[in-house]
């Protein structure tokens, strides 16, 4: 009995001992085990560029509309869609038949109106003649002559003159029907009043025109279509100072369009206007954007994707916006010393709770300008460490650090790694 206690004890003994051994490495073993893997990123120098982006449409720099003033059927199309023109070109030609026939017409009683004006012409010279020769009788001898038959003379007289300016009065009225009916007949050749291109064609061959209360339209020209287009974005009223201040400092704008995805098209910001649009109650703004055009690319009515140069700094420290949006889950992970910012005791005030609507445009201000002050991450042993900066400019992918205790290189936590 004595040897089997003795063994016992002994058993207990070994395994005591073995368990001695080995709880340490078990002990760090699991504390290596479910120690945090974090994910982090590092800190880099150097240039950054702030940019707005934004959608938008091109359009021709003009768009001319090309109508009829005269009404009647299309007999010559000269001219089809994407066809170069030049300035009085043909673009097409309405049946003349019926505006030369007026032509004639207007001619021939132009005619007769200068006739009558010769007709008229001799019938008061006769008259005058009448009367000079009473004037010579009556001189010899009064009674030649009476009173009645010299006032009959001198009527003739009168009455013609008045005939001879009507007659004429119907000579400049026959001759502003004529030029009317003319310029009718030249308005049946349709011309281009520019140069440019034809983007739209709105009529066939053999379409009938009337125009009696409103000219149609045939044809609408882009002139200058080469040399520049203009894209109109609409950008968010919110970025409108930034584009205001991109103007004025004739920063680029690049865009791209749907039909060449791989090429980057560049332009500058030609004109901001202050006609507001509001859908939805989002109020957003023309902003006019040239850009060259000399090998035809872009075609109006393309949809773009700008992208506006607003800001640009050099040869500064960027911080991964991945840190920054980074946020620690678990409290235990951080420090000591920096938990408050968790469970925000640190910043949580009674001025800050305050409703946002009550406070003055002042506050409002300071407010915002307090949003520039950040939290980043980094390891401190086991745990985390937060250090706070202030921050610039954003790109997408990273954010100027303007004040701070970090440099190029170092390592910022952005995520914890699932085991």
């Amino acid at each position: 009995m004595l040897k089997f206690l003795i063994k016992s004890f002994l058993v207990i003994g070994v395994i005591v001992a073995a368990g001695s051994f080995a709880y340490t490495p078990l002990i760090n073993y699991w504390k290596e085990r479910n120690k945090p893997n974090w994910e982090t990123t590092k800190i880099t120098r150097g240039d950054a560029v702030r940019m707005i982006n934004s959608t938008g449409t091109v359009q021709p720099v003009l768009s001319v509309s090309i109508g009829s003033f005269v009404s009647g059927p299309i007999v010559e199309l000269k001219v089809d869609f994407n066809d170069e023109v030049k300035v009085d070109q043909i673009l097409a030609k309405i049946d003349p038949r019926l505006f030369a026939a007026n032509v004639a017409r207007d001619e021939a009683t132009l005619a007769t109106r200068k006739a009558d004006i010769s007709r008229v012409q001799a019938q008061l010279q006769q008259a005058r003649n009448n009367k000079l020769r009473g004037e010579r009788l009556r001189e010899k001898n009064e009674d030649f002559l009476s009173d009645r038959e010299m006032d009959a003379l001198t009527f003739d007289c009168d009455g013609l003159e008045a005939q001879l300016k009507v007659a004429e009065a119907s000579v400049l009225q026959a001759n502003a029907s004529l030029e009317n009916s003319q310029a009718n007949l030249e308005f049946t050749v349709i011309r281009s009043p520019v140069d440019g291109v034809v983007i739209n064609r709105l009529i066939e061959p053999g379409q009938t025109l009337a125009s009696q209360f409103q000219a149609p339209e045939l044809f609408i020209i882009a002139p200058d279509l080469r040399k520049k287009v203009l894209v109109f974005a609409s950008v968010d009223q919110a970025d409108i100072g930034l584009i205001k201040k991109a103007k004025a400092e004739k920063r680029p704008v690049t865009f791209t369009v749907d039909a060449y995805p791989d090429e980057l098209f560049t332009g500058e910001i030609e004109q901001i206007r202050v006609s507001s649009v509001e859908v939805q109650n989002v109020v957003t703004y023309p902003v006019i954007v040239s850009a060259s055009n000399l090998e035809q690319k872009l075609l109006p009515g393309m949809p773009a994707s700008l992208s506006f140069e607003v800001d640009s700094v050099s040869d500064v420290v960027k911080i991964p916006n991945l840190a920054l949006r980074y946020y620690p889950e678990d409290i235990l992970y951080v420090r000591e010393e920096d938990r408050a910012l968790l469970d925000g005791s640190s910043w949580k005030s009674t001025e800050e709770t305050e409703d946002q609507a009550q406070l003055t445009a002042k506050e409002k201000t300071d407010s915002q300008r307090e949003k520039n002050k950040r939290h980043v991450w980094v390891k401190d042993g086991d745990q985390l460490r937060a250090v706070e900066i202030v921050t610039g400019l954003i790109e997408n992918k990273y954010t100027v650090m303007v004040e701070g205790d970090l440099k190029d290189g170092d390592e910022l936590v952005s995520g914890l790694k699932k085991k």
